[in-house]
């Protein structure tokens, strides 16, 4: 459905109540955002893991320490049996037990970094972001929430102290307190208020494509997209219609005066949401995370009715152990229409993860005992094959 806006003279608060129709909307997988998924399965862990290793003096981790982090890395099996997986990431020595890189992996690191150090990603990761908390009331998060996005949102490893240090004319660490236990914890607050910033992406292309400014209470329909065999029922088309008409209230105001059983409301839930997706490098978050910030920010069960009632714009897949929420204007078939550079390093960590190293072949003897022991030692030293050469 293509992207189109035209002004109203309904101001956004629009308070018509209605209620989503009565019909049953059938789940229809989609093979190719299930693969867009499927391929990243154990990525986050593998990278995680590499920041663990590469974040002690030695860049090394003994097997008795890795063995711990199970948990905490949501490893699907032990550390060591994870790095087995991936020979092509990981080495194992015995004497004293513990886990390297490999120096594929080592490079594959170095370009990663100087992407995170580079002032153009540097200041579009600030402005993403400083977007993600002015979609919150107080323009704060707890550090626990951002944790859980940190891998969505494309954030170093070290962030705190790596990135957000030195923007202290955006960010500052603070007390918040947590909505779940009742208790003040550490939180990120936006130091000001950026005009500049809030602007959603839908807004944004309106902007460029329209050429109509940002006007309240414009008519921007959500494009969507149904995966082949999917259809709804004509009932469920024609509320789609009349609620893609409502006015579209940004996901940087409040709307929280309008009736939770609105069309309206829903609309601007759909808002917040769709915004949230698209800050994110790979435009997909876990469904786990999706409800956790959806709690904090006031929404509780507003992204779950999103999720049903709209198809065509989300699409959750259950790959990899686990829910997933896709973006689904944001891909074609499998591919990201506007790919990050960490996502093109992320390919690349795929690429190597599935990369089986050739084994190296067995050395033949000469036949005697000093010439086999003769025979080991050559290969050992990496001299076997020169003197192979000089026999034939």
């Amino acid at each position: 459905m293509p992207l189109h806006s035209h002004t109203t003279k309904l101001p956004h608060r629009f308070h018509q109540i209605r209620t989503f129709v009565n019909a049953r909307i059938k789940w229809v997988r989609d093979p190719y955002l299930d693969f867009a998924v499927q391929r990243e399965k154990d990525l986050k862990q593998a990278i995680s893991l590499k920041n663990q290793i590469l974040s002690t003096p030695s860049k090394s981790l003994s097997l008795s320490t890795a063995s711990l982090l199970k948990p905490h890395l949501n490893l699907p099996t032990s550390t060591s049996n994870f790095s087995l997986k991936y020979p092509s990431l990981f080495t194992q020595f015995h004497i004293p037990p513990h886990l390297h890189l490999t120096p594929q992996a080592l490079s594959l690191h170095k370009e990663e970094s100087s992407i995170h150090n580079s002032p153009t990603h540097r200041n579009d990761t600030v402005r993403r972001l400083a977007k993600l908390l002015m979609l919150t009331r107080a323009s704060k998060l707890p550090l626990y929430i951002i944790d859980r996005l940190k891998w969505d949102m494309g954030l170093p490893h070290n962030y705190i102290s790596t990135l957000l240090s030195d923007y202290p004319d955006y960010f500052q660490v603070c007390e918040v307190r947590d909505e779940a236990s009742g208790e003040e914890v550490l939180g990120l607050e936006l130091v000001s208020w950026r005009e500049g910033l809030a602007v959603s992406e839908l807004e944004r292309r309106v902007g460029i494509y329209g050429d109509l400014g940002r006007k309240k209470g414009m008519r921007i329909s959500f494009p969507m997209c149904l995966t082949k065999g999917f259809e709804l029922e004509k009932k469920v088309m024609d509320w789609v219609d009349e609620w893609q008409a409502l006015p579209y209230i940004s996901p940087y105001e409040n709307a929280f005066h309008l009736s939770p059983n609105s069309d309206q409301a829903e609309k601007w839930a759909v808002a917040v949401l769709h915004e949230l997706l698209w800050l994110l490098v790979s435009k997909k978050m876990e469904k786990d995370n999706v409800f956790c910030l959806g709690e904090y920010l006031g929404f509780e069960g507003r992204f779950k009715k999103a999720l049903v009632h709209h198809p065509g714009i989300f699409y959750v897949s259950n790959k990899i152990r686990t829910q997933t929420v896709v973006l689904r204007e944001a891909y074609r078939k499998d591919f990201l229409v506007e790919k990050h550079p960490l996502m093109g390093m992320r390919y690349r960590y795929i690429y190597l993860m599935n990369k089986v190293p050739k084994k190296k072949p067995r050395k033949q003897g000469v036949g005697l005992a000093s010439g086999a022991k003769r025979q080991v030692a050559l290969t050992a030293s990496g001299e076997g094959w020169k003197e192979r050469r000089k026999c034939e």
